[in-house]
C-alpha cells in the first residue's frame, strides 16, 4: 500500500514542481518541460516489454498460464507507454521542428517497435484456443524484445538525429544536470515507473479473477 501512495505523491510532486523551476534548456524554452514525461514514458516502455520477454520465458519452461497473463499485460503496458512517448514526442518535434512528424531514426525506429507490438497484440486477438495463443505468443515475444535494444539504443545512435543530444539538455554534455532538474528528473522517472507496476499488477489481478469467475 506505502507504494501506491508514493506513486501518486512522485507524479503530483512532479506535476506541480515541473512548473516552477526553469526548463532543462533555456534556449527551447517551457517546451522543453516534456523532457520530464517523455523520457521517463520512454524508460517504461523498455521495461514493460522486458517484463513481458522475461515473462514468456517463464511460461515456456514452466507452461503456468499466471505467466502468459503477465506477458500479456507487461506487453499492452509496453504499447500504451510506447504511444504516449510517441505522442509527446510528436508534440515537441512540432514546437521544435515544424512538424509532428519528421521520420527521424527515433521517431521511426518507434513507430517499427508499435508495428512489432501492434502485431503480438492482433496475434493473441486472433487465436482462440488458449494454449495455442500462448506458446505462439511467448516465442513471439522474445524475438520481438531483440529488437527494442536495436530499435531504441542502437538505430539513433547510428543515424544521424534530429533529436536533441545530452548537450542540450546540459552544456556539459553527459548525463550531467542542475541539480534540481536531475532531482525532478529522477522523481518522475521512479514515479512512473512504480505507476507501471501499480497498473501492472493491477491487470492482472482483474484478470486472474475474471478467469476464475468463468470457471465457476
Amino acid at each position: 500500500m506505502w507504494w501506491k501512495i508514493l506513486t501518486g505523491l512522485l507524479i503530483f510532486t512532479v506535476l506541480v514542481i515541473v512548473f516552477l523551476v526553469p526548463p532543462p534548456q533555456k534556449e527551447l524554452g517551457g517546451i522543453s518541460r516534456i523532457f520530464f514525461f517523455h523520457v521517463p514514458v520512454a524508460w517504461v516502455t523498455v521495461l514493460a516489454l522486458f517484463f513481458a520477454m522475461i515473462n514468456s520465458i517463464q511460461y515456456l519452461k514452466r507452461k503456468e498460464p499466471v505467466f502468459d497473463i503477465r506477458a500479456a499485460v507487461a506487453s499492452q503496458l509496453g504499447f500504451l507507454f510506447a504511444s504516449l512517448a510517441t505522442f509527446s514526442g510528436a508534440v515537441f518535434a512540432r514546437h521544435t521542428w515544424g512538424s509532428y512528424w519528421n521520420w527521424d531514426p527515433r521517431e521511426t525506429s518507434i513507430f517499427i517497435l508499435l508495428l512489432i507490438y501492434g502485431a503480438y497484440l492482433a496475434l493473441r486477438s486472433a487465436i482462440a484456443e488458449e494454449n495455442r495463443k500462448a506458446n505462439l505468443s511467448a516465442v513471439y515475444s522474445i524475438i520481438a524484445f531483440i529488437t527494442v535494444p536495436f530499435l531504441v539504443f542502437v538505430v539513433p545512435r547510428v543515424y544521424h538525429s534530429l533529436h536533441p543530444s545530452d548537450s542540450v539538455i546540459n552544456t556539459k554534455a553527459g548525463f550531467q544536470m542542475p541539480p534540481s532538474i536531475l532531482m525532478i528528473f529522477l522523481c518522475s522517472l521512479s514515479g512512473f515507473s512504480l505507476l507501471f507496476f501499480w497498473m501492472y499488477e493491477l491487470e492482472v489481478r482483474i484478470i486472474r479473477l475474471r478467469k476464475r469467475l468463468k470457471k465457476t
